[in-house]
């Protein structure tokens, strides 16, 4: 498990100014928000969900991608998604950005990618909590550690739980360089110093608004 405790850095002389704006009853509000919409979801969705995992049986691989992500605390979590890429896209053990296994996308995958839909299977965690609806991008360790080298606020990420969606996600997009990680952590840092139940449901409705009129993030 990784070391999230703020408390160390204050004692390196390091910043510790980001503090979770959500207080007790905010946070159990959101997770009970969490609870019952992902439940929701679950139940509406189903139909895609099985329509989905057929089409996906009759392609070579599982249907369903499964990878560890760093999570809330710094505690490493299975994120799930669609399979939308070859299951020859990270032989090497290499993890690819964005921009490179777009090359790897299966017809079916892309289709899943470009309208959002390969996110589906995530509802399951947010059920279990391993993430919520709103909040950072979970990210690998492997890109973490690059990131670590060029700032140490990423650390913030691990006072929230990843989400399905965030302010970065709807206006960084796919982050394929590390301008992008840089930004996108700018982006969740603010999130975290400003959120309330009201925000996120704003960026609810944003991403909602985006995704049925077609914008690529």
């Amino acid at each position: 498990m990784l070391n999230y405790d703020i408390n160390r850095y204050a004692a390196a002389g390091r910043r510790t100014d980001h503090y979770d704006a959500m207080g007790p009853l905010q946070l159990g509000i959101k997770r009970l928000f969490d609870i019952v919409f992902s439940i929701i979801g679950l139940v509406l969705f189903s139909p895609f969900i099985i329509v989905f995992s057929i089409i996906l049986l009759f392609d070579r691989g599982p249907v369903i991608f499964k990878q560890e992500r760093i999570g809330y605390k710094g505690r490493p979590f299975t994120i799930y998604k669609f399979r939308t890429m070859r299951i020859d896209a990270e032989n090497h053990g290499i993890p690819r950005l964005e921009s490179e296994r777009n090359m790897y996308l299966t017809k079916f995958g892309r289709f899943l990618r470009a309208h959002h839909l390969d996110e589906l299977p995530q509802l399951w965690n947010v059920l279990k909590g391993d993430m919520s609806f709103v909040g950072p991008r979970p990210e690998r360790q492997y890109f973490i550690d690059q990131i670590d080298r060029e700032t140490d606020d990423y650390r913030y990420i691990y006072l929230m739980r990843p989400g399905v969606t965030s302010y970065a996600t709807i206006y960084n997009g796919y982050t394929d360089t590390m301008d992008k990680m840089l930004k996108r952590l700018e982006y969740d840092i603010d999130y975290l110093d400003n959120r309330t139940v009201f925000t996120d449901l704003g960026i609810i409705f944003r991403t909602v608004f985006s995704v049925f009129s077609g914008k690529k993030f």
